[in-house]
């Protein structure tokens, strides 16, 4: 077991973490949830294990984009991806700026939800990207009808910015600032 980068202690929901993708030992669980109809905004429904398994070794060799395999209470539970805008197609949508970092979340599938988890995992998400004081403003550009992300991406501040065309979507390009996190998710704070 590889020892987490970042750990966040949920109220309700316990402990989460975070660990680098280990793209040889990872990929046949990356595999089982990215081409599950749950994800389908990812793209990867047709993929297979040698693609992914792909996929993720050039993520790891890339100086512009990283992985990491979201654990709860010690089990793999979610992914994210965190990437520079400026080496992606959604950097030629907007000015990227001096600490802005793009993010990407999935949560696994579940046969028994539970409620609040994903609030959660974003919640973590958010809090392992700002750890890094040179982290400003967290971009996003999930797909226009990807409305469930829509409505967690506001639960942590972020704002929506416009629609623009990328790859294989239309995206909702979104914006949320350290002080915009903050606000959201300090109880009693006012946006």
């Amino acid at each position: 077991m590889r020892t987490p980068l970042f750990a966040r202690h949920d109220a309700r929901l316990g402990e989460f973490a975070l660990r680098p993708v280990d793209p040889d030992r990872d990929t046949p669980l990356l595999h089982r949830w990215l081409t599950h109809p749950k994800s389908a905004f990812w793209l990867m429904g047709d993929a297979t294990a040698e693609d992914v398994g792909k996929e993720y070794r050039a993520l790891a060799a890339s100086p512009a984009h990283d992985a990491f395999l979201g654990l709860h209470k010690g089990r793999p539970a979610f992914l994210t991806e965190r990437y520079d805008p400026a080496a992606e197609p959604v950097g030629r949508a907007f000015t990227v700026q001096t600490g802005d970092i793009g993010m990407h979340f999935l949560t696994a599938p579940a046969d028994t939800p539970l409620p609040g988890f994903t609030r959660a995992v974003i919640t973590t998400v958010m809090a392992f990207l700002f750890d890094d004081p040179s982290v400003r403003r967290v971009v996003v550009e999930p797909d226009v009808r990807n409305e469930a992300v829509h409505r967690l991406n506001a639960l942590v501040g972020f704002e929506v910015d416009r629609t623009v065309t990328l790859p294989g979507k239309e995206a909702l390009l979104s914006f949320c600032t350290r002080e915009q996190f903050t606000a959201a998710v300090t109880p009693g704070a006012t946006r």
